[in-house]
């Protein structure tokens, strides 16, 4: 009697759970956005656009969440998760790609490209278009590229020729590139997360950063650093990537909603990076909380002279055809 009891007990319980497939399977596809700027900034803008874009496109079957200002992981950590299935999009800053390709480093050259118009040419050419797929060997698909701008220098003290940055410390992203920069500087780098720069500067524990306008803004680095130098020395873009496992695995026609809704979301993104390059260096002038220091040319030849040994330092591992191509689009 027991025994039959047990029996139609399970029978039960295998009814309920095989009732419960079809509900499970009408669950919305759930994708975990994780970044580490604030809301206000190109990304974090693109990734909200990016979230209207696919409700919009998928009718509802898959939802977005995203997490802005490093809620959930760091850059350091963020592509770790994705290999885990933690969180399922990201957008990492391209020198953090390092322990998986080393093709990306190109983006960290000093100097490399003069402005956005240079690097979007280079970007969507058929060689920029091919280191998206660089990190596909470990497990992860680069989906497209999103800018943040060009890099300014700011500091303790002011900033007019490489002899200033002697002796200084900096905080540095995780790349070997921007090591080897402020190495050239006779300057010292540190490699700190991006959530931890603005105490560094206000403790008065790191000389310096490198960083682009919305983020000096956003972050309100300008409010402890008494000098910014419009270096436009390098670049901050991201590439936004996804796992192999995740991505191969949506059905094709959401897959494809979901990249139509991201590269909408990307050329918006892009397009206000470029707007708010402009307007945020104008609200840190007009705070009048730190100095911006315009180089004539003169002084940003010293500069480029300084840094320009670094190509040399890296050709091998990046690719002279590469890096000359990136030039090249200098050029239209």
């Amino acid at each position: 009697m027991k025994m039959n009891w047990l029996l139609m007990t399970a029978g039960l319980a295998a009814t309920a759970i095989a009732a419960s497939i079809p509900a499970l399977a009408d669950d919305p596809i759930l994708i975990k956005f994780a970044h580490v700027v604030a809301e206000n900034t190109p990304k974090g803008l693109m990734a909200e656009r990016f979230k209207e874009l696919v409700a919009e496109k998928t009718g509802g079957d898959v939802v977005v969440q995203v997490f802005p200002n490093s809620q959930l992981f760091g850059d350091d950590k963020v592509l770790e998760a994705m290999l885990l299935g933690d969180v399922q999009l990201a957008a990492p800053t391209l020198s953090k790609f390092g322990r998986y390709t080393e093709v990306l480093e190109l983006y960290d050259l000093p100097f490399l490209f003069e402005d956005l118009d240079a690097v979007e040419r280079f970007q969507q050419s058929p060689l920029g278009q091919e280191m998206l797929h660089s990190v596909e060997g470990k497990g992860l698909i680069g989906l497209g590229y999103l800018h943040n701008g060009m890099k300014q220098l700011s500091a303790s003290k002011p900033l007019r020729t490489p002899e200033d940055a002697a002796g200084l410390t900096f905080r540095i992203m995780s790349s070997e590139v921007l090591e080897a920069q402020f190495e050239a500087l006779d300057a010292a780098p540190i490699k700190k997360s991006f959530s931890e720069v603005f105490m560094l500067l206000q403790t008065n524990a790191v000389d310096g950063q490198e960083n682009t306008w919305s983020n000096i803004y956003s972050k309100k680095f300008y409010e402890v650093q008494p000098y910014i130098t419009e270096s436009n020395h390098g670049l901050l873009d991201y590439m936004v990537v996804t796992s192999a496992e995740f991505w191969n695995g949506l059905p094709d026609e959401t897959r494809e909603q979901v990249a139509e809704a991201l590269d909408e979301a990307l050329a918006y993104g892009n397009q206000i990076a470029r707007d708010k390059a402009i307007e945020d260096k104008r609200k840190i002038a007009e705070s009048g909380r730190t100095e911006i220091i315009e180089l004539s040319d003169a002084e940003r030849a010293q500069w480029v002279e300084a840094m320009k040994p670094v190509w040399q330092q890296f050709e091998g591992q990046i690719g002279r055809e590469r890096i000359e191509a990136a030039y090249s689009a200098n050029r239209p």
